[in-house]
C-alpha cells in the first residue's frame, strides 16, 4: 500500500505531466509558428499566481479509430478562474498540442463548467481559442459538445461580459461560439475564421480561394465585421483584454469601476472652439474631439477597420467608464448605412446590457442612398440603431457638432428616443435635409416659373440663404426643447462630466416583455 508520500509524489508528477499537454515536441512546434501554448497564455492573461485550475486531470472517453490508446490530461483545453487586477475572471484556453485542439465530448463539458459557473457568481468569461475543429472520431457526441457550448453563451448573454480571442484555428461550428460572444479579438499571423474552408469552398462553388481571403484576420477587421480588435501578436492582444476588462462591470448588476482621475474636469480644450470647418463639405476627425473630451486622451476604439464612417469604442469621463458612438466625417461624409449601423446598434446594445453610460457626437447628413443599400436592406438595419437607441435606459449624452439631418437625425440618440441630456455646438445644423435638397422641394414650383438661367441661380441662392439662417443652427431645434442647451465647445467636457454625475442613479425601465423583437 502506498504511503501518503508517495500519493503526494504521483500528484505532483501527474500535475507536471498535464502541464506539459501533448508534450514538449508538439510545444516546440507550437513555439516555432510563433504561437503561445494554452497555459503560456493563461498566465501573461491573469494577474500572477492567481490562475486555479478545474478539471486538470479529465481525458477523454472515446474507444474508437485507436484513441483509447493515446490520452492527455486535460484534453486540450485548460480551464479554471483567476484575477485581472485583483477582479474575478474565469478563462478556458484550447491547447493545439493535444489533438490539435479539437473538440471532445468532455473537452466541451469542461467548457460548460466554467460558463455555468461564471453566469451563476457575476464574472466575466474569457475564451482563448486555438482549435482544428471536432473531433472526428467521437462523431456526433462532439457536435453536441458544441451546442452545448453555444447554450451557455446564449444564457450568459447580457448576465456576464463575454470575450473571445482567436490565436490559431477556428473553423466549422467552432466559429459560433466566438459570435455568439461580445468581444472577439483576431492576430494578425495565425488566425482565421471561416463556416467552410477553401477546399470546400473551392469543391462546392468551384472557387479558388486562399484561407488568408476567405477567413484571415484583415478580413474579419475590414469586410465582415466579425473581429471587433486586430493586434500584431498574442502578447499584445492578451494586454489588449486586460485593458477591456477595466471598462466593463463583472456583470449585468453592477456599475462598470470607477478609477481615480487626475485630468481636471474643468479643463478648457480650446481647440475644439476651432475644429469645425468654415465649409459645411469640409471633413474633419471626430475622433479629435473624442480625444480633446475624455480622460488623458484614451480611447478604446473598437470596430476601428470596419464602418468608419461611424466611431465606437470606450473611454473615461472623470474615471467614469462610458460607450462612446460618433459619426465620423473623414469617411462618407459620416453618412449612416447598413454597416455603421449594424456596428453601431450592438455597441449601444452592449453598453445598455452591461450599465455603461453612452454619450454620441452627432455630425450625420442622412443615410446612404442607393439601390444597393436598398436592396441590401438599409430600412431595417438603420431600425436596429433607432431600436437599440430607444431601447436603452442607461444614461445617454448626446452632442451635436454639425449637421443632424433627416432620418438620422432621429436615429443617432435624439430626444425623442429618451436621450437624457442633449447638447449642440453653435455649428449644429438640425433640419429634414440640407439647404440646397430642401430648396428643391419647397420651391419647384417657383423655380420652374423661371425661364432665364441666371435669376434662376439668384434665386435659389437667395432661397438657399434664407433656409440656412433658419436651420444651419441650433436655435430652433432650442426653441422646442429638443436641444436642453447650446454649449461652447471648449467646455463640452465639463458639461458631459457634470450630467454623467447628475444621471448617475438613473432608474429607467422597459415594459415587461419576454423579449423584444429587434428588427434583425
Amino acid at each position: 500500500m502506498a504511503s501518503n508520500v508517495d500519493k503526494i509524489k504521483e500528484l505532483i508528477a501527474k500535475r507536471q505531466e498535464a502541464r506539459l499537454g501533448g508534450g514538449i515536441k508538439r510545444i516546440e512546434a507550437q513555439h516555432q509558428k510563433g504561437k503561445l501554448t494554452a497555459r503560456e497564455r493563461i498566465e501573461l492573461l491573469l494577474d500572477e499566481g492567481s490562475f486555479e485550475e478545474y478539471d486538470m486531470f479529465v481525458t477523454h472517453r472515446t474507444k474508437s479509430f485507436g484513441l483509447e490508446n493515446e490520452k492527455y490530461y486535460s484534453d486540450g483545453v485548460v480551464t479554471g478562474r483567476g484575477t485581472i487586477d485583483g477582479r474575478m475572471i474565469y478563462v478556458f484556453s484550447q491547447d493545439f498540442t493535444v489533438f490539435g485542439g479539437s473538440l471532445s465530448e468532455t473537452f466541451a463539458q469542461k467548457i460548460c463548467k466554467i460558463i455555468d459557473e461564471a453566469t451563476k457568481v457575476g464574472a466575466p468569461v474569457i475564451g482563448l481559442n486555438d482549435s482544428g475543429g471536432a473531433r472526428i472520431q467521437e462523431g456526433v457526441r462532439s457536435l453536441a459538445g458544441y451546442a452545448e457550448i453555444f447554450q451557455r453563451n446564449i444564457m450568459a448573454s447580457g448576465v456576464v461580459p463575454q470575450i473571445s480571442a482567436i490565436f490559431g484555428p477556428c473553423a466549422g461550428g467552432a466559429v459560433y461560439s466566438p459570435a455568439l460572444t461580445d468581444f472577439i479579438l483576431m492576430t494578425q499571423k495565425n488566425s482565421y475564421m471561416f463556416v467552410t474552408g477553401p477546399k470546400v469552398v473551392q469543391t462546392v462553388t468551384g472557387e479558388v480561394i486562399s484561407t488568408e481571403d476567405l477567413g484571415g484576420p484583415e478580413v474579419h477587421a475590414s469586410k465582415s465585421g466579425v473581429s471587433h480588435f486586430l493586434t500584431d501578436s498574442e502578447e499584445e492582444g492578451i494586454l489588449l483584454i486586460r485593458k477591456l476588462i477595466d471598462y466593463l462591470p463583472q456583470n449585468n448588476l453592477e456599475e462598470p469601476p470607477i478609477i481615480r482621475n487626475d485630468d481636471p474636469i474643468d479643463r478648457l480644450e480650446d481647440k475644439l472652439n476651432e475644429i469645425i470647418p468654415d465649409s459645411p463639405n469640409k471633413p474633419y476627425d471626430v475622433k479629435d474631439v473624442i480625444r480633446y473630451t475624455v480622460d488623458s486622451a484614451d480611447f478604446l476604439e473598437v470596430q476601428a477597420s470596419y464602418a468608419k464612417n461611424i466611431v465606437i469604442g470606450f473611454a473615461r469621463y472623470n474615471g467614469r467608464p462610458v460607450g462612446v458612438v460618433a459619426n465620423q466625417p473623414m469617411f462618407l461624409a459620416g453618412v449612416l448605412d447598413i454597416n455603421a449601423s449594424r456596428k453601431a446598434a450592438r455597441f449601444v446594445r452592449f453598453c445598455d446590457a452591461f450599465n455603461i453610460p453612452i454619450v454620441t457626437f452627432v455630425d450625420v447628413p442622412g443615410f446612404l442612398p442607393g439601390s444597393a443599400q436598398e436592396y441590401g436592406g438599409i430600412i431595417i438595419h438603420g431600425a436596429k440603431l433607432l431600436y437599440a437607441f430607444g431601447e436603452a435606459t442607461v444614461p445617454k449624452i448626446t452632442i451635436t457638432l454639425r449637421k443632424s439631418y433627416g432620418g438620422a437625425h432621429d436615429v443617432m440618440s435624439c430626444k425623442q428616443l429618451r436621450g437624457d441630456v442633449n447638447y449642440a455646438w453653435p455649428s449644429a445644423e438640425i433640419a429634414v435635409m440640407g439647404a440646397r435638397g430642401a430648396i428643391e422641394v419647397l420651391e419647384s414650383r417657383n423655380i420652374s416659373k423661371i425661364t432665364n438661367e441666371e435669376e434662376r441661380v439668384k434665386y435659389l441662392q437667395e432661397k438657399e440663404t434664407e433656409y440656412l439662417e433658419k436651420f444651419a443652427n441650433p436655435y430652433q431645434a432650442a426653441k422646442y426643447g429638443f436641444i436642453d442647451d447650446i454649449i461652447e465647445p471648449r467646455n463640452t467636457r465639463f458639461r458631459i462630466i457634470r450630467s454623467l454625475e447628475a444621471l448617475a442613479n438613473k432608474k429607467q425601465l422597459n415594459p415587461p416583455k419576454k423579449h423584444c423583437n429587434l428588427p434583425l
